[in-house]
């Protein structure tokens, strides 16, 4: 069985491959490093989508550190980098650990724009969380995509878990508030709200995820506890853009970041949680119900500059 930091780093190939083979084309030898080589650096990072904030920075770091005469080599920057990310992961990861309501109903509604993979998420939530031995419900709202519904329903026979849908083209607030009523009643433990897609320049979309918002509200005060934005890691740092228009709607309380195994863009998440203040809860590192992961900042910066990837 693989064990986690191997899934990240398995994960991650493409971008660490990309990262570590640049820095080790431009600090070879022994020979002294240049201005125009830390330039060099700080461009690899921000290829990498790291942002220019985190790649400005961490390139001023082993600067000064080059300066002090306290590294010498392609391995000290990739540690050196590694953990300046991880520290500002971390930072924003304590702000707001995830924790479950006190008591049950948890209702979690996944958003985001089409494609990101809400729905396989939200199966993979509720795979998760089933291992556990928790109750989970699922509610199907995403009431606009053609077999949106029918995939819902199948997850939910494959995890074990109910579902409350309608017809498609049905009111998707009242759908949540049926789903929201009966995870009351019955007392499950986590409610998992799957949501249309929706690009944040369409406005009638985006009116109706408020709509959703209040009415699950209604049928239980508090709800929704969270609110999480699945990203697409390849589309780097546009995420960034997608995650403050879908906040002015509905408060984004964490992000799910899928697809991380297929781009070479995996340091976006990096200036999303970080400009943004919101922590990754889940890394999607494949395509199987396991490669959902609970986000580490340790395995990730770790896996990001690994020596080896792969």
């Amino acid at each position: 069985m693989k064990s986690i930091f191997s899934i990240f780093k398995s994960g991650l190939q493409k971008t660490t491959t990309a990262i570590v083979r640049n820095i080790q084309s431009v600090f070879t030898g022994e020979n002294p490093w240049t201005p125009e080589m830390l330039d060099d650096l700080e461009a690899i990072l921000i290829q990498a989508d790291l942002g220019v904030q985190t790649a400005t920075e961490i390139t001023d770091d082993i600067r000064e550190r080059y300066k002090r005469g306290l590294i010498a080599t392609a391995e000290d920057i990739r540690r050196i980098a590694s953990a300046d990310i991880r520290k500002i992961l971390e930072e924003t990861a304590a702000k707001r650990p995830l924790k479950l309501a006190d008591s049950a109903p948890t209702v979690i509604f996944l958003v985001g724009v089409n494609g990101t993979g809400k729905t396989t998420t939200t199966a993979k939530l509720a795979h998760l969380w089933k291992k556990e031995g928790k109750s989970v419900m699922l509610a199907a709202c995403d009431t606009f995509r053609a077999g949106a519904i029918d995939q819902l329903q199948l997850w939910g026979e494959r995890t074990g878990c109910e579902v409350v849908a309608s017809k498609p083209g049905a009111d998707a607030a009242a759908v949540v508030f049926d789903a929201v009523a009966q995870a009351v009643k019955h007392k499950i433990d986590v409610l998992l709200v799957d949501t249309a897609g929706r690009q944040h320049t369409r406005k009638t979309l985006m009116d109706e995820l408020g709509k959703i918002h209040r009415t699950a509200a209604k049928a239980c005060p508090g709800a929704p506890h969270e609110v999480w934005l699945t990203v697409d890691a390849s589309l780097g740092t546009n995420a960034v853009t997608q995650a403050r228009e879908f906040g002015k709607i509905t408060p984004v309380t964490g992000l799910i970041v899928t697809k991380l195994d297929g781009t070479g863009k995996g340091g976006s998440l990096v200036p999303i949680t970080r400009e943004l203040g919101i922590p990754v809860y889940f890394t999607g590192l494949g395509e199987q119900m396991g490669d959902l992961q609970p986000f580490s900042p340790e395995y990730f910066a770790d896996a990001l500059f690994a020596e080896e990837p792969g």
